[in-house]
């Protein structure tokens, strides 16, 4: 089944071309059943980027998903067009009436400022309360899994000595957990950050339950309240060539960068990368919204208390 988007979206066309299967509006309204509705707070600058990686993500599901992107109002956007955000974005304060299936919120590129220094924050408090009563489940990615770990359960982050940035072995926990059903022993998965939250801070958290982690990377994935909350530590959405447009974007800087772990072949940035997380980062997907999502949200969402 599809993906349903907005008819004019740029990542439809592409989309498309990799026969994944869009739908719009217009095609949508003669379908007879209800589709799930997800709602996706876009942080990252790349908007336009992002919106394809993590449709593409969700695209791998016999369910028709209805998405809606949200950005934030107290903050300005400077890396995507004002007509695009105001074409294809909502604000909180259009959906907050409304309930969504699942909810998606991405990381950002603000990690090394505290908290409450971001100037959303307050905003992003009160969309992560609201979805308490209003979205069935939510993914918190990157950043964001920091940010909802800090804001739900007060788990601090903390500086990392140089930035986690490659492909990273995890090892999964809790096989028996449908979200990482269908999931090899051992995995590969990006990391992108300067900060993380502690391990150990994670697992002593009674609340929390560690589905996969890393020994060089930490925490990759943890689930709260039987799939309400889930934590991503990672960028499993990422394409092929995102973590290498980061590292030549940096050097070009003049940044310290390391080439990103387990990446280029044989470690020569001059090759091509090897996409070697794409099928676990499409089962994470799938398994969210069949066993989270579908399985488990009231086929009447209006006026149904969580």
């Amino acid at each position: 089944m599809p993906i349903k988007i907005q008819s004019d979206l740029p990542a439809k066309e592409i989309l498309e071309k990799e026969n994944i299967f869009v739908m719009d509006e217009k095609r949508a309204l003669h379908q007879d059943i209800r589709p799930i509705q997800i709602l996706i707070l876009n942080l990252m600058p790349l908007k336009e980027e992002t919106e394809l990686q993590l449709l593409r993500s969700l695209s791998n599901t016999p369910l028709q998903v209805d998405v809606t992107f949200m950005m934030m109002s107290s903050h300005e956007s400077k890396n995507t067009s004002t007509s695009h955000l105001n074409k294809f974005y909502l604000t909180f304060s259009q959906v907050r009436e409304r309930r969504f299936d699942g909810m998606i919120i991405t990381g950002a590129p603000v990690e090394q400022i505290e908290f409450e220094e971001v100037d959303y924050w307050e905003e992003l408090t009160q969309i992560m309360a609201w979805t308490e009563s209003h979205v069935t489940s939510t993914i918190y990615l990157c950043w964001g899994a920091q940010a909802g770990l800090y804001y739900h359960y007060g788990l601090q982050k903390r500086r990392l000595p140089k930035k986690m940035f490659g492909l990273f072995w995890h090892k999964v926990s809790n096989r028996k957990i449908p979200l990482v059903r269908g999931f090899d022993d051992m995995f590969l998965a990006p990391h992108s950050r300067h900060t993380e939250v502690p391990a150990e801070d994670i697992h002593n958290c009674s609340k929390l339950t560690v589905l996969a982690e890393s020994k060089e990377a930490g925490v990759f994935l943890a689930m709260a309240e039987n799939g309400r909350k889930i934590f991503v530590m990672g960028h499993p959405e990422y394409d092929r060539v995102t973590l290498d447009g980061e590292y030549k974007r940096d050097l070009s800087k003049g940044l310290p960068i390391d080439l990103p772990k387990n990446y280029y072949p044989d470690n020569d940035s001059s090759r091509r990368p090897l996409l070697q997380w794409r099928s676990h980062a499409n089962n994470l997907y799938t398994n969210w919204l069949n066993y989270y999502v579908y399985q488990t949200t009231p086929y009447d969402l209006e006026g149904t208390p969580f």
